[in-house]
C-alpha cells in the first residue's frame, strides 16, 4: 500500500494510506469519490479569485515592520475553492444521510419547518442591538419558549441565556453556590458528589467553580449506589450532579430516595438534563425533587448539533434557586415586553450576566417551532419512540452482542466488548469495520464504567426499516468477528473510506499542525509555511 504522505501528514503527524491509492485508476479517483488534494497543494503563485482595487496610500504606521516576503497562502480560483469544499462535504457522514447512532449525543433529525421559521423575515434578520420596541415579537417568542420549558419540566423558573449545555451546568451550579453563600454555608459545603454514570462535564463544572468532586460508584444495575451516596452525604456536601436517564441509558429508579437524602443533608440536587429526550412529556423533573437542570435544546428539541455553531442550554430552577437566576430576564410590562437588566429578586441576589445579549435567537425559534408543531401528545410520542427504538435495537442484538446491563433501557442501548473476547478483534476494530458498511460508529469506550463500551442511540427519527438494516449490518459484523478467522480483515478496516487508519498514538503525541511544501526541510522559512 502506497503511503499518501503529502496529503495526510498535515493534521496527524502519521502516514495514512489513501484508500484510493489502490483504486486502480489513473486519477486515483474512485468513481464519484474524488481524491482531493490540500488547498496548499493546489495553489499556484499569482492565481486569485478576486480582483481588488489598489489601496490608497496612507501613512505607514507599522514602524518598519512591514512584511517583505510571501506569507505562504495558496493562490486559488473561485471554482477551485468551491469544488474543494464541496468534495470535502461529500466525504462527511451526516444525519441527513442515514442512521447516526452516536450514544449520549442524540444526533436527531432537524425538521425543515424549524429552519423555515428561523429564516422568516423579522426573525432571521434580527439584530441584538435593535431597540426593544422593535423586537417585541422576539421577546414574546422567548417568553413562550420559557413557558413551555417550565411546563414540561414542572419547574417555576428558567434562565434562558446560557449558550450551551456545559454553560448551563455552570449557570446551575453558580446558582447553587449563590444560594449557599446566602445561607452562609458556601465555604463549609465544598464537596460536590458526581456519580460515575453522570456526564463527564459534571465534575469539570464543579471543579471550575472551586468545589471538590467526590465520585459515587454505580451498582451492578448501572444506577447510583444509594448506600454509597447516603454514606457520602454530610454537612460538607453542596450538591449532587446526577444525570437522569444516566449515561448508561438507564433511568435512576431510586431517584426519589436520592432526592430526599440529598435535601435532608441540606444539599441541592442538580440534574443533568442532557437525556431529557427520553422522558419529555412523560416525567417532569420538578416532581422528582430536582433543584436545577439544564436542557440541551439540540438533544430534546431538535436544534442543530455540533459544528461549533450557536447553541443554547436553558436552565430550569426550583423555587429555592429562582432568586439567583442570572440576568437578563424577559418581563411583561403592561401591553409590551422589556428586558430586565437590573433589580433585586425576592430573598436573593441574581448572578448578573453570563453572556452578552439574551441567548441564541435562532435556537429559541427552532425549539419553539418543534414544541408547537408536536404538541403535548407529539412530544410524549418523541420520548416513547426514542425509547422504543433503543430497546428494539437492544432486543435484536442481545443474542450476538453482550448488553452491559439486564432489563430494558431508555433512549440508548449499551453493550460491552464481551462478545469480542478471544476473537482478536477490538472494539476499535469493530467500529472501523462499520465505516465500510456505510455507518458512523456508535459512541465507543464510553461510559467508562463499562469495559469496551458500545453506546447506541437511534433516537426517534429513524424508520423501522432503517433500524433493521443497521441491526443486520451489526449482526453480520459480530458473526464475522466471532468466526475467529477475520481478525486481520477487521484490523485493516476501513478499506473503502477515502483514508485508511492512521497511527493514533503517534498522531496524538507528535501532531504536525503546519503544512510544508514537499521540498521544504523541517524548520524552514516560516514565511513560506502556512497553518493547515
Amino acid at each position: 500500500m502506497v503511503q499518501s504522505l503529502d496529503r495526510s501528514q498535515g493534521r496527524s503527524g502519521a502516514p495514512v494510506a489513501a484508500a484510493s491509492d489502490a483504486a486502480g485508476t489513473f486519477t486515483g479517483n474512485r468513481a464519484l469519490q474524488i481524491e482531493e488534494k490540500l488547498l496548499f497543494e493546489q495553489g499556484q503563485p499569482g492565481r486569485t479569485g478576486v480582483d481588488l482595487p489598489v489601496p490608497p496610500k496612507v501613512k505607514d504606521r507599522l514602524n518598519g515592520l512591514r512584511r517583505i516576503g510571501e506569507i505562504g497562502l495558496p493562490g486559488l480560483s473561485e471554482p477551485q475553492v468551491v469544488q474543494h469544499y464541496t468534495r470535502l462535504s461529500q466525504k462527511n457522514y451526516a444525519i441527513d444521510m442515514g442512521v447516526y447512532p452516536l450514544g449520549s449525543c442524540t444526533m436527531k433529525h432537524n425538521p425543515r419547518i424549524n429552519e423555515k421559521v428561523a429564516r422568516l423575515p423579522g426573525i432571521g434578520d434580527l439584530h441584538p442591538l435593535q431597540p426593544v420596541s422593535t423586537v417585541q415579537g422576539a421577546l414574546e417568542l422567548i417568553d413562550q419558549l420559557a413557558h413551555w420549558l417550565k411546563t414540561l419540566t414542572g419547574m417555576p423558573a428558567v434562565a434562558m441565556s446560557p449558550a450551551a449545555g456545559a454553560h448551563g451546568e455552570m449557570c446551575g451550579m453558580m446558582a447553587i453556590a449563590a444560594a449557599l453563600e446566602a445561607r452562609g454555608e458556601r465555604r463549609q459545603r465544598a464537596v460536590v458528589l458526581a456519580p460515575e454514570s453522570a456526564h463527564g462535564t459534571n465534575p469539570a463544572t464543579a471543579a471550575a467553580l472551586g468545589f471538590t468532586v467526590k465520585p459515587i460508584p454505580a451498582n451492578d444495575r448501572g444506577r447510583v449506589d444509594l448506600a454509597a451516596l447516603t454514606a457520602a452525604l454530610g454537612p460538607d456536601v453542596a450538591a449532587i450532579m446526577l444525570t437522569n436517564p444516566n449515561t448508561c441509558g438507564l433511568f435512576e429508579s431510586e431517584i426519589i430516595d436520592i432526592s430526599k437524602a440529598v435535601h435532608a443533608a441540606g444539599a441541592f440536587f442538580y440534574c443533568d438534563g442532557a437525556n431529557f429526550n427520553a422522558i419529555v412529556g412523560r416525567v417532569r423533573p420538578g416532581d422528582l425533587g430536582v433543584d436545577c437542570m439544564h436542557i440541551n435544546l439540540h438533544k430534546t428539541f431538535s436544534t442543530p448539533h455540533g459544528g461549533g455553531g450557536p447553541g443554547a442550554g436553558p436552565v430550569v430552577l426550583s423555587q429555592a434557586l429562582a432568586p439567583f437566576a442570572p440576568y437578563p430576564w424577559v418581563v411583561k410590562d403592561g401591553a409590551g415586553w422589556r428586558i430586565a437588566e437590573e433589580g433585586t429578586a425576592t430573598q436573593g441576589t441574581p448572578l448578573g450576566r453570563l453572556k452578552a445579549f439574551h441567548g441564541q435567537m435562532g435556537m429559541f425559534t427552532r425549539a419553539l417551532a418543534y414544541i408547537m408543531s408536536h404538541g403535548a401528545d407529539g412530544l410524549r410520542q418523541v420520548a416513547e419512540d426514542a425509547v422504543l427504538s433503543a430497546n428494539y435495537v437492544k432486543a435484536r442484538l442481545q443474542d450476538l452482542m453482550t448488553p452491559a446491563f439486564d432489563g430494558p433501557c431508555m433512549h440508548e442501548a449499551l453493550f460491552d466488548d464481551g462478545f469480542l473476547k478471544d476473537t482478536g478483534v477490538s472494539t476499535l476494530d469493530f467500529a472501523k469495520a462499520m465505516i465500510d458498511e456505510g455507518y458512523h460508529p456508535m459512541t465507543m469506550y464510553f461510559p467508562l464504567v463499562v469495559h469496551g463500551a458500545l453506546l447506541i442511540e437511534p433516537t426517534e427519527s429513524q424508520a423501522k426499516e432503517d433500524l433493521d438494516l443497521f441491526v443486520a449490518a451489526l449482526r453480520s459484523l459480530a458473526e464475522r468477528a466471532k468466526s475467529g478467522t477475520e481478525a486481520e480483515a477487521f484490523k485493516a478496516a476501513p478499506r473503502l473510506a477515502p483514508r485508511r487508519r492512521l497511527d493514533e498514538t503517534l498522531a496524538a503525541r507528535k501532531p504536525v499542525l503546519r503544512w510544508r511544501p514537499s521540498n521544504s526541510p523541517p524548520g524552514g522559512d516560516p514565511l513560506k509555511q502556512a497553518a493547515e
